[in-house]
């Protein structure tokens, strides 16, 4: 399953996303806009990981004073893709 995330309080404007529907993986992550090396590494860090290992790691991460972060977006967007997927 594909998806295009439009992240909200953060740098990046939209998160990529290609989930392995059979084995619940991430195939990949990538980010528009934001903290490219940062952005980089958590899209690395990622593949290859199961859903709700990403969004159980992921949620709640805040950016400085900022309530989210692109980490925290990423989980949403998974949490998203979750829902959908029912």
């Amino acid at each position: 399953m594909k998806m295009t995330y439009q992240t909200k309080g953060t740098c990046s404007r939209q998160i990529l996303i290609d989930i392995d529907d059979a084995t619940d993986t991430i195939n990949s992550v990538e980010f528009v806009g934001g903290c490219n090396g940062n952005t980089k590494g958590l899209s690395s860090l990622v593949r290859g990981m199961k859903v709700q290992d990403v969004i159980q790691r992921l949620d709640g991460i805040r950016c400085g004073f900022r309530p989210t972060s692109c980490p925290d977006q990423l989980a949403t967007a998974l949490k998203q893709m979750e829902s959908e997927r029912k």
